[in-house]
């Protein structure tokens, strides 16, 4: 359906009116729509509109993950990102606007395919999502030259990835565990396994999430998969059953991405699947421990959320800038003591030590050689395999 104005501004606003999702974290905050439409914004909470970036450095458009930057609740904004801004006197428009990889790809793929505007200049897609958009040259590569930061700082568990050995597509931003939550009140009996999601006191209590590598990945790990070995259809299909199963028995009440933390807070799921920083922010701003977080006792999955350019951006410099700030690792631990998921900065752990020490010893954030043990990090996909395992995954889901 065409646009229905040739203004290519009211274009913009009513084409990014239909991508937009509310993030969670912005209903909480009470943002008029009007107020989302600021420039280049989308229908979630810009930060750059208010902050101290005048734009005489350049401005650039930053699509992340809710509960992915270290927020202050009282002044409204992003500590870290207005400390960059005014430093640099770059303006930042900030986005919490994924909730699921293939969701938000899906918004922007006729744009990245045919090499215009996104409406970002940065985004933070999963490495297993990334590896797709490099296969289909729809990145900018990075000079790894202007980033002094990245080149020394950049720890050893996510220097190199299969699709990008030397990190020229895709510097990690954070690495998490997919793993099992449960309500501490409403279920304290809790969970050790992925199976205890099926008993019978649980039914139509639980989550799964819709991301494929990281439900099955769980479910593959307890049936004694190695997920990071040579795998295939059996493998797959035999995950996918269980999941299916529990599906249409009832068992599973959603299947959602960032959203599922709603059906935590309002009660509705009891027990289910996550990703470990955002129970660890759930419960900071409960102001207790309702939800706990579980590493099976078959192992949690690992991932990795990195920073990447879309070929269509005008801000090359401004985001290697905002990447190598990131890499400090005083800034570093700064969002790490906030968002709760695992530092890909080497120097965060001993920055933190000094403003947050019970913190800094937390294994979920810098992982210890014990837990490195118990997480696997699931093999890259091929793109037949990605593409057959995503349909049949779907219509799983009903899709």
């Amino acid at each position: 359906m065409p646009l229905p104005s040739a203004d290519p501004v009211v274009q913009e606003l009513v084409r990014r009116a239909r991508a937009a999702q509310l993030s969670r974290r912005q209903l909480f905050r009470g943002t008029a729509l009007g107020a989302a439409f600021l420039g280049a914004g989308a229908l979630t909470s810009c930060a750059g509109q208010s902050g101290p970036g005048d734009g005489s450095g350049g401005t650039l458009r930053w699509a992340n993950w809710t509960y992915y930057l270290d927020y202050d609740e009282e002044a409204g904004d992003w500590p870290s990102l207005n400390e960059f801004m005014k430093r640099t006197n770059i303006r930042v428009d900030y986005f919490e606007d994924i909730d699921d990889n293939k969701t938000f790809i899906a918004k922007i793929k006729d744009q990245l395919k045919l090499e215009q505007d996104t409406g970002y200049d940065v985004i933070v897609p999963s490495d297993t999502t990334t590896v797709r958009l490099v296969e289909q040259d729809q990145l900018l590569k990075f000079d790894r030259s202007l980033m002094p930061n990245v080149n020394t700082n950049m720890i050893d568990m996510v220097q190199h990835a299969s699709f990008d050995p030397d990190r020229v597509w895709s510097v990690p931003y954070q690495a998490g565990m997919t793993g099992l939550v449960y309500n501490t009140q409403l279920y304290p009996k809790g969970i050790r396994a992925v199976s205890d999601l099926w008993s019978s006191d649980l039914k139509g209590k639980v989550n799964l999430l819709t991301e494929q590598d990281d439900t099955l990945a769980l479910i593959m790990l307890e049936q004694g998969v190695d997920i990071e070995g040579d795998w295939g259809d059996a493998e797959f299909e035999a995950a996918l059953a269980i999941a299916q199963q529990q599906i249409e028995s009832g068992q599973v009440l959603t299947v959602k991405g960032n959203s599922y933390t709603q059906d935590l807070e309002q009660g509705n799921v009891w027990a289910g699947m996550c990703w470990s920083g955002d129970i660890a922010i759930l419960n900071e701003e409960a102001g207790e421990e309702i939800w706990k977080f579980v590493v099976p006792d078959a192992g949690a999955s690992v991932f990795t959320d990195s920073f990447s350019m879309p070929k269509a951006t005008e801000a090359f410099d401004q985001v290697h800038q905002l990447v190598d700030y990131y890499y400090e690792p005083e800034v570093a631990a700064q969002v790490a003591e906030y968002v709760q998921y695992v530092c890909p900065v080497a120097g965060a752990q001993d920055a933190m030590a000094k403003t947050n020490p019970e913190l800094a010893e937390n294994p979920l954030i810098f992982p210890d050689e014990e837990m490195s043990q118990r997480i696997f990090d699931m093999r890259s996909l091929t793109a037949e395999e990605d593409n057959r395992y995503t349909q049949a995954f779907q219509k799983v889901l009903g899709n």
